[in-house]
C-alpha cells in the first residue's frame, strides 16, 4: 500500500497541503493528535485518518503502519521532527517536513548514515524558503563556471501563521550564522545588505535560515550568507497563541514573495537573479504536497536530501505562479 500521511494535517500549512494532495489524486492519510478536528476534516475531505501522539514509539509506529511516505505538517518541529524522522527510519518511511527551523536540518544531518542504511530519505523543508531559495540558487549557480559564494535573501511579505510566530519565538538564534570555507561560522548581526527584488535596492538584514545547510549541501559552494526583508505586519506582539491560523487567502493573493540571489564565482564575477512566487504560505503548502506526491511516485534517494538537489533547480518553478529571471 502507497500512502502519503500528512501529520498535522489540520493545522494552517497542513489543511492547505492536505487539499492540493487531494486535489492532485494523491492517497492521503490525516494524522494528528486532535481526534475532534481530524473526524471533521476526514469527513469533509473522505480520506482515512488516525490520531497518534509522540508517547511512546509505539503510537507512533502503529500510526505509520502501511505508510510509504509521511509529510510532518506540524511545528514548532524541534518537539516533533525527532520522533517522527527516527520513528520513519525505523518503519521504512520517506520523511518530508516544511520546518524552517536550523535543528530540523541538523537532525538530518546527524540521521542520514541512518537513514541510508534504511534506504529511508530525509527531506525537511519539502516545501516553504528551502525549496524556493534552492531552486533559485541552483538556477544562479549553473550561470558560472566556478562559484565560490553565494548571498541571498528572503522577501517576506505580510503576516506570520501562529504556528509560524511561535515557531519562531521557540527557535530565536543566540548567534547570526553563515557559511564559510564550508563550515558554519558566527558573523556579524548587523552586516545590513541591499537586495533587488525587482523594484530597487532594499535593506536586508542577515538571519540564520536552514538554507546555510541545504544550499551548501546542493551546490557545494563553500561560502553562502542569508538574509531576509520583512513587509507587512513585522512579528506579532503579545499572546502569539491568540493569533489567528493564518493569513487569509485574500491577504494571501496580496502578499507574493520574491528572492534574489548573486553568485560570486572565483574570478570575482557575480551573477544576479530575482525569483517572484506567490504567497510563501501558499507555496509551502503546494510545493510539500507535490514533493510528497512525487517521492511517492517513486523519485527519492535515501539519505538527507533536499528539494532542490533530488527535482532540479527547476523545482520552484513547477508550483504556482512561479517565475525565476536573470538580472
Amino acid at each position: 500500500m502507497t500512502k502519503l500521511m500528512i501529520y498535522g494535517a489540520t493545522g494552517y500549512t497542513g489543511r492547505m497541503a492536505t487539499e492540493h494532495a487531494k486535489a492532485a489524486g494523491t492517497p492521503i492519510v490525516l494524522a494528528g493528535r486532535n481526534q475532534a478536528t481530524l473526524s471533521k476534516l476526514s469527513a469533509d475531505l473522505g480520506a482515512e485518518y488516525r490520531v497518534f501522539g509522540f508517547d511512546g514509539a509505539d503510537a507512533i509506529d502503529d500510526g505509520l503502519g502501511g505508510i510509504s511516505v509521511l509529510l510532518n505538517c506540524a511545528g514548532p518541529f524541534m518537539r516533533t521532527a525527532d520522533p517522527l524522522m527516527k520513528a520513519a527510519i525505523r518503519n521504512g518511511v520517506h520523511y518530508l517536513d516544511t520546518a524552517a527551523e536550523l535543528d530540523s536540518y541538523r537532525l538530518a544531518e546527524m540521521l542520514d548514515e541512518d537513514a541510508k542504511a534504511a534506504g529511508v530519505m530525509l527531506m525537511p523543508g519539502g516545501g516553504g524558503s528551502v525549496a524556493m531559495l534552492g531552486s533559485l540558487a541552483g538556477h544562479a549557480v549553473s550561470r558560472v563556471k566556478d562559484p565560490r559564494k553565494i548571498r541571498i535573501a528572503l522577501h517576506v511579505a505580510g503576516g506570520l501563521s501562529r504556528g509560524s510566530a511561535i515557531s519562531a519565538m521557540e527557535n530565536v538564534t543566540v548567534e547570526t550564522l553563515a557559511r564559510a570555507n564550508g563550515a558554519l561560522v558566527a558573523i556579524a548581526a548587523d552586516g545590513i545588505r541591499k537586495f533587488d527584488f525587482g523594484k530597487g535596492p532594499v535593506d536586508c538584514f542577515p538571519v540564520t535560515l536552514p538554507d546555510l545547510i541545504t544550499i551548501w549541501r546542493a551546490t557545494g559552494v563553500p561560502d553562502v550568507e542569508t538574509f531576509v526583508h520583512v513587509t507587512g505586519d513585522g512579528f506579532p506582539q503579545g499572546d502569539l497563541s491568540l493569533l489567528p491560523d493564518g493569513p487569509s487567502a485574500e491577504e494571501r493573493l496580496s502578499n507574493r514573495y520574491q528572492a534574489a540571489v548573486e553568485v560570486t564565482d572565483a574570478d570575482g564575477k557575480t551573477v544576479h537573479s530575482i525569483l517572484d512566487t506567490v504567497n510563501g504560505y501558499t507555496f509551502t503548502a503546494m510545493a510539500a504536497a507535490e514533493a510528497g506526491r512525487r517521492v511517492l511516485g517513486g523519485e527519492f534517494r535515501p539519505g538527507f536530501q533536499t528539494p532542490a538537489a533530488l527535482f532540479g533547480s527547476g523545482f520552484a518553478q513547477t508550483v504556482a505562479d512561479t517565475t525565476i529571471v536573470d538580472v
